[in-house]
């Protein structure tokens, strides 16, 4: 993690870079971010816990215990669920969209977003009251508004300026991140190093790299490329089989932890079942939030085939 730390604070810097606009009539926008975020969220969440209790009558009667501890205000605590507990993105994500969308409400009331960081570190010394995991809402919009700051900046460049600056950006992260070392957990909203520096370095790491790819229009793998427009499906169902792999062989007493051939052999098992899942996840709007999506594009080729 020493030099990936920022890979969770991407995903919202990336949604706020191509976002067009969080604004709109307040009830659609809001059912709008429920179906297509929070929809999945439970779903998948009692997926993974269906997944995940379902083997503990095997591993209780192996070990005479639970592997895990298993508690009731792990409930209300946090937005993990046993089994799937990536699942808190999409709670975040959610939040943060809401709380964005009325904050273009008022004029001006973006500019605090600056001081989001400081409410966040603040949470973390306060050990992170806020219950859900909802503690990291804060950094999150604040990733988001950078990186509509930052398409706003590279729409006024040309290519080979985005690139020339990136590189300093890159370079000046790889010096700081050595000299000012810091690491922000966005999932438990947990800091280390320098406060002031971390946000910095993640600021200038997010920035940086995303220009230099921006710019280089480096051409597409297509497995790639196939995974990042059907990454909602991969991020949803890996982790139940993951899950389900490792519990598989702990009922027999036989852990996986440490050992190469069953990391790969769990490599090749989910990447194959999540990419022969993808469509037919992604038919069922309340699996994979396309609620509208199918009707858009059978209206589009009916209009298509009409011309």
């Amino acid at each position: 993690m020493y030099w990936t730390f920022y890979f969770m604070s991407f995903f919202f810097f990336k949604a706020g870079y191509f976002n067009k606009t969080v604004a709109g009539n307040s009830k659609q926008y809001c059912i709008d971010k429920f179906k297509r975020l929070m929809v999945p969220y439970f779903v998948w969440g009692m997926i993974g816990c269906i997944v995940y209790f379902s083997f503990m009558p095997f591993l209780i009667n192996r070990y005479h215990h639970p592997i895990e501890p298993i508690t009731w205000s792990h409930i209300w605590t946090t937005s993990y669920f046993w089994g799937n507990s990536p699942c808190w993105f999409l709670f975040s994500f959610f939040t943060a969209y809401i709380a964005m969308h009325f904050i273009e409400k008022v004029r001006g009331l973006h500019w605090l977003v600056l001081l989001f960081p400081v409410i966040s570190y603040w949470m973390y010394t306060l050990d992170n009251p806020i219950w859900m995991s909802l503690n990291n809402v804060f950094m999150g919009i604040f990733f988001f508004f950078l990186g509509r700051v930052w398409h706003w900046a590279l729409a006024r460049l040309r290519r080979r300026n985005t690139f020339a600056i990136s590189c300093i950006l890159v370079g000046i992260f790889m010096v700081l991140n050595v000299l000012f070392h810091g690491e922000y957990t966005m999932s438990t909203n947990t800091w280390s190093g320098n406060p002031f520096m971390l946000v910095v370095n993640t600021a200038i790491a997010l920035c940086g790299l995303s220009g230099m790819l921006l710019s280089l229009h480096i051409r597409r793998i297509p497995v790639v490329n196939y995974i990042g427009q059907h990454s909602m499906v991969y991020f949803v169902l890996h982790y139940p089989l993951l899950i389900f792999y490792r519990f598989v062989h702990l009922s027999f007493g036989r852990s996986i932890f440490g050992r190469w051939d069953d990391l790969i052999l769990l490599f090749v098992f989910t990447f194959a079942v999540c990419t022969w899942l993808v469509p037919y996840i992604e038919a069922v709007p309340w699996l994979s939030g396309r609620f509208g999506s199918r009707q858009a594009e059978n209206r589009m080729s009916r209009q298509t085939d009409g011309k």
